[in-house]
């Protein structure tokens, strides 16, 4: 079954609208709710003083309906008296502000009196319900460092000195680690050590990496003081939380996966952006790879509007559809909405809901409930898997290391990278995924590498042998740099393992100005970057033919032991990058899932051990016709077995196939 259903929020309602609510999700095929996100206050309206007779109601009703229930820990959102009587919990912003109560996740991950709070509330609520017949999942906390990326108050500092104790053991290894000969930066007494709060100038780069490494493990500690107490007393439940989209930068992923039963995250794509799915499918390829492709769990996705762009734009019919399906078609086994009913007041009262505020009879409670229909033919395809030759290497440390200041160009950044070497992928029809770059990787034909700044030896290492036994390697500017301290590799770049695997020596980085490109002899056109390099064993694919590195190596192939390497001295445009994609995925043996498709047309797979299952996703606002090898049934119109296919605009297509 593909669980389906929302945030459930009864606490904004009086009583009487709850058998409503639940007469409605019967109606929409609602199987799952999140329920007391941010039901602290209400739960515990004092300290130690317990009120769970509300959720005593709801959770009785929802068991008789046959929905179950993600029950949240309800420590989102910490209640007026804790920071009343304890304003010290409150967190600190890098210029020292103290932040106020009055919104959510108004606490500091490190405060002792939060964990203890948290903990003692998430104890009441194990004992009460860990054998309720509703309760099928813990949702612990909600979208940390979403709000909180870092906290900057002296508890916080004390914690920084004791997580970097654990890390380098003393003083002389954290000055080595920092640079701190540097600026005059040596410390002495661990006592001197302070957050990277707002300076004169540049702060220490390889402190300001490791408070955003400290500052994640914060955080993960916060959650993990709720789960171990979930484990003790309910070790039948499984937990989870819910990560936020491709904006999570504060979070390492990689470093909370171990401590999650099922990973889940929340999506949010721009309905004003043509290309928002694009976004979205990286994103779910991403967290579908933490725990090496098991089914995750879309725990919050939006009926239509949101409240907290600068401009909220309505999602035109279909587009709630196919972005549930499309989740679903990459992994999910759970479509969740923010929210069921749209509230009143608060923060988020234009944000939308499954119910909105104008009821039931209305587009988008009616597109809902034909979505959970849509679910329920699907139930055979949960605990199914999407397998992918093309592995992309996404790294946290590199990630905050890459975007500290003081850098060549700003205009480098993650994600754009990743997106601009994804999106050929996605639009040739080839699947991918995300994965750490420790991750073994022999059994992926291509592993792209979009940017790496941050690479040890030891990974190099890995990508040199992995090319040698035969596997093919994509790698882009301004990889291999910098050290786990965020200190330069010498000898040229990138890192000498890498190096050698590339055939190529980069002496000195060329960033482009704003706005301006080089063109190259393939008729493509460099964009961002250039750099002066040498090739030292590798063939010239493109060179740079306007500028200051006219004649220069632009784009380079390298074969080296069984396998091939490339590597790519600067961005080409959109064209000029799918060209070049298609020529190395063919080389390396990467086929589409299906071939043929037209633009804009999306296909995946899904499999199990005994049965297969064909994704098709019409992104376009024109009906296309799409052929297949062999006839296949649709599963949400049930149709019989047809060698074509007409989806609508922004159709789906489910197909069973042999």
């Amino acid at each position: 079954m593909i669980s389906y259903g929302a945030d459930y929020n009864p606490e904004h309602w009086a009583p009487e609208v709850w058998d409503e609510d639940v007469k409605l999700m019967t109606e929409a095929g609602v199987t799952l709710v999140t329920l007391g996100v941010f039901s602290w206050a209400k739960v515990e309206p004092r300290p130690g003083e317990y009120d769970f007779g509300w959720v005593d109601a709801v959770m009785d009703k929802l068991a008789d309906a046959g929905i179950g229930v993600a029950l949240a820990t309800m420590t989102a959102s910490p209640p007026p008296w804790l920071t009343h009587r304890h304003p010290e919990v409150l967190p600190v912003r890098e210029d020292g502000t103290r932040l106020s109560a009055g919104s959510r996740q108004q606490f500091c991950p490190s405060s002792p009196v939060f964990r203890e709070h948290a903990a003692r509330l998430v104890e009441q609520l194990a004992t009460r319900y860990g054998d309720h017949p509703a309760l099928k999942i813990w949702h612990v906390g909600n979208e940390y460092g979403c709000h909180i990326r870092a906290c900057y108050c002296d508890v916080s500092a004390a914690d920084f000195r004791s997580w970097l104790r654990e890390r380098y053991g003393n003083l002389d290894a954290l000055n080595a680690a920092w640079s701190t000969t540097f600026w005059s930066q040596g410390y002495s007494d661990w006592a001197e050590i302070q957050p990277p709060r707002v300076a004169p100038s540049f702060r220490n780069p390889a402190q300001q990496l490791d408070y955003q490494r400290f500052s994640s493990d914060a955080s993960l500690g916060c959650y993990r003081t709720e789960a171990e107490v979930l484990r003790r007393l309910t070790p039948h439940v499984p937990l989870t939380t819910n990560f936020v989209g491709l904006v999570q930068k504060a979070l390492d992923w990689h470093a909370w996966e171990p401590h999650e039963d099922v990973v889940s995250l929340d999506s949010y794509p721009e309905p004003y952006d043509p290309r928002g799915h694009v976004e979205a499918a990286f994103g779910y390829d991403l967290v579908r790879s933490l725990k090496d492709g098991r089914p995750w769990m879309l725990l919050e996705h939006a009926p239509s509007a949101v409240n907290w762009r600068t401009h909220n734009g309505a999602k035109p019919p279909g587009v709630m559809r196919q972005g549930v399906l499309q989740a679903v078609a990459r992994g999910a086994d759970a479509a969740m909405f923010f929210q069921w009913r749209q509230s009143r007041g608060g923060a988020e009262k234009f944000h939308s809901a499954m119910v909105p505020h104008a009821g039931a009879d209305t587009r988008v409670f009616a597109e809902a409930r034909a979505l959970g229909q849509d679910l329920a033919a699907l139930a055979d395809v949960a605990g199914t898997r999407v397998r992918s030759d093309v592995a992309f290497l996404h790294d946290w440390d590199s990630w905050w290391a890459l975007e500290l200041d003081a850098h060549p160009s700003a205009d480098v950044t993650q994600l754009d990278a990743h997106l601009a070497h994804y999106a050929p992928f996605f639009d040739a029809g080839v699947t991918c995924d995300v994965v750490r770059p420790t991750r073994d990787l022999s059994a992926y034909r291509l592993v792209v590498v979009p940017n790496l700044y941050l690479l040890e030896n030891e990974v190099a290492e890995g990508l040199r042998r992995y090319v040698e036994g035969g596997g093919h390697l994509l790698v882009s500017f301004f990889s291999g740099i910098v050290d786990a301290c965020d200190r330069a590799h010498l000898g040229g770049y990138p890192v000498a393992p890498l190096r050698e695997t590339l055939g190529v020596r980069v002496e000195e980085f060329w960033p482009l100005a704003p706005g301006t490109t080089v063109p190259l002899t393939s008729g493509a056109t460099g964009t961002l970057w250039s750099e002066a390099m040498s090739a030292e064993g590798a063939e010239v694919v493109d060179a740079f033919t306007g500028g200051d590195l006219t004649g220069s190596p632009a784009i380079t192939r390298h074969g080296y032991g069984a396998g091939v390497a490339w590597y790519l001295g600067t961005r080409p445009d959109p064209d000029g990058m799918r060209r070049l994609v298609d020529r190395i995925a063919a080389e390396a043996g990467v086929a589409p899932v299906l071939p043929g498709l037209p633009a804009g047309v999306q296909a995946v797979r899904r499999a199990g051990p005994d049965r297969e299952f064909l994704f098709l996703l019409n992104h376009n606002t024109e009906k296309v016709q799409i052929g297949l090898p062999e006839p296949a049934p649709d599963l949400l119109t049930g149709s019989a077995p047809a060698a074509r296919h007409t989806l609508a605009p922004r159709g789906v297509a489910v197909l069973r196939i042999h």
